[in-house]
């Protein structure tokens, strides 16, 4: 049994996941100039000279991240690489190498990593990144993906999660709360299934949501965007855990206050009857989901007019002096946002 010559006992869940990152590195110490950015933000940046390196690692673990028994394993491979790159584009950077390191127990046959393989040659492909390394190793658990990605960033374009100012404004990319709701069709069929394993799964009609949640996308098309209107956004980070989550890190990054509309936030028409049938809030969700993976960032009012006819952007809000992050609802009251996304550590 693990020994600590500390003996206070501080459950890891009182912290919480990035809790937990804040109060193990506080003492991490930077010893080298080209260390540009450290812990904190989407990923690392590395000062090359003429550019910065970026750099994040992501790790998904059975039981925790994904479900085996909806999850096929080529979707796992591909999903394992897009929630990385995504790191990447959120800093306006390109994703051009990645490593794959697996831990794996003896349940799993060779058939079954190939079958991951391809999906993380899939994405490797869709995303022109090359696969350049990595590790296998054996687990007595479960099934354990650990990749690192590595991009380049313009120093002059780089996007952090500090930099927003008064009056920007605040974008979003695509629509949210779909990876949720395909996660809540995917669990209920699984339960229906465990109760009575000759019924059918029932997922006609629901291929949008369900796609959302098993094969996400990477926003890479976005920060194609940004190259050609000639936008360099002040602020951004991925919607990895929710879009409450993550207005609160840019508000705390940049120590401004941001606002969102509750009537502005981006939702397909299919998620309102999904989530009637769940009998769950629709803002609610697209708040808290979370495993959207698209990109949340602000702009110079200046700015507006490049993309306020771009289909695939949304302004959901504005910055200004102040701290924390409110939702300005559709009878214009504000409601202070907190942190519920999906919690790691719990």
């Amino acid at each position: 049994m693990f020994e600590s010559k500390n003996t206070q006992r501080t459950p890891i869940s009182d912290l919480g996941e990035f809790g937990l990152i804040n109060h193990l590195t506080t003492a991490t110490k930077i010893k080298h100039d080209k260390t540009a950015l450290g812990i904190g933000d989407d990923a690392a940046l590395i000062d090359m000279g003429d550019h910065f390196q970026a750099i994040s690692t992501d790790m998904l673990v059975e039981g925790v991240h994904f479900d085996l028994s909806y999850m096929p394993l080529k979707h796992l491979g591909y999903k394992s690489v897009v929630v990385n790159l995504s790191d990447i584009y959120a800093m306006n950077g390109v994703a051009e190498h990645i490593t794959v390191s697996i831990a794996v127990s003896n349940r799993f046959p060779v058939e079954a990593l190939e079958d991951i393989y391809e999906g993380i040659h899939l994405a490797c492909e869709r995303y022109n990144v090359d696969l350049v390394g990595g590790d296998t190793t054996s687990s007595r658990s479960g099934l354990v993906l650990s990749i690192t990605a590595v991009g380049r960033v313009e120093k002059e374009k780089a996007a952090k999660r500090a930099g927003a100012g008064d009056n920007d404004l605040i974008v979003v990319s695509g629509d949210l709360g779909g990876a949720y709701m395909g996660l809540q069709i995917l669990e209920r069929e699984k339960q229906v299934y465990l109760d009575n394993p000759e019924m059918q799964p029932e997922l006609g009609g629901h291929e949008y949501i369900l796609e959302r949640q098993l094969k996400p996308e990477a926003r890479k098309d976005i920060v194609e965007l940004f190259q050609a209107l000639k936008v360099v956004p002040t602020s951004m980070i991925d919607i990895s855990d929710g879009l409450s989550s993550e207005l609160l890190h840019l508000a705390d990054a940049s120590k401004m206050q941001v606002n969102v509309y509750e009537n502005k936030i981006p939702i397909d028409p299919s998620i309102y009857t999904i989530c009637e049938e769940f009998n769950l809030n629709t803002t609610t969700v697209a708040l808290n989901g979370g495993e959207d993976y698209e990109l949340l960032f602000t702009i110079p009012i200046v700015d507006h007019d490049k993309i306020k006819a771009n289909p695939n952007l949304t302004v959901i809000g504005y910055v200004k002096e102040g701290t924390g992050a409110n939702l300005i609802t559709r009878d214009e009251k504000v409601i202070a946002l907190k942190a519920q996304g999906f919690n790691h550590m719990e």
